[in-house]
């Protein structure tokens, strides 16, 4: 079995060679089983950048809120239906500008993509927060503390206790420690 290059090393290797590539040959296999790879790896990579963008953008919420509002700049730590509304707040976060673009819209005309975009996010963070939306544990004080001082980053953000909360549920799950 042949080592996995990458595409780089690959047509490195065929520009030594000289002459065309035949369509059936090896060369051209190889070099189309690279691009399929690096393909495969660039699509990976940019899901994976996203789906951390999504979760970086809830927690900067969060933060922006807890600490630009007089009211939760002394709370020391909020509740189930307190960090419920937060979520809510998240997810409302573009109904205005959505208004606006369905009030610009003339009549029999197709929505724009910028109102296409927003109402997907808009159906997908509810899809989330119906199975359960992960943000920062804000029960726990030092959580509430950390968010507060977060410079932004992924790596900012590994030391804050995460907790999933869905629209239906009454109580936070407690992790029981036993001791044996």
């Amino acid at each position: 079995m042949p080592l996995a290059h990458n595409l780089n090393k690959v047509t490195k290797n065929l520009s030594k060679s000289t002459g065309s590539i035949h369509i059936k040959g090896r060369k051209f296999k190889q070099l189309n089983r690279a691009t399929l790879r690096d393909k495969k790896i660039t699509s990976k990579k940019i899901k994976s950048l996203e789906q951390k963008e999504n979760d970086l953008a809830s927690i900067f919420f969060l933060q922006k809120l807890i600490n630009e509002d007089d009211e939760f700049k002394t709370v020391q730590t909020f509740t189930l239906q307190e960090m419920k509304s937060f979520i809510e707040l998240f997810i409302s976060r573009f109904d205005d500008e959505l208004e606006q673009l369905r009030k610009d819209r003339r009549p029999g005309r197709p929505q724009t993509n910028r109102q296409q975009i927003l109402e997907e996010k808009r159906k997908y963070d509810q899809q989330i927060y119906l199975t359960g939306f992960k943000i920062p544990d804000l029960t726990d004080k030092g959580t509430v503390d950390r968010l507060k001082l977060w410079n932004g980053t992924t790596g900012g953000a590994t030391v804050m206790k995460f907790v999933h909360v869905s629209k239906d549920m009454e109580q936070l799950p407690t992790k029981e420690v036993t001791m044996e």
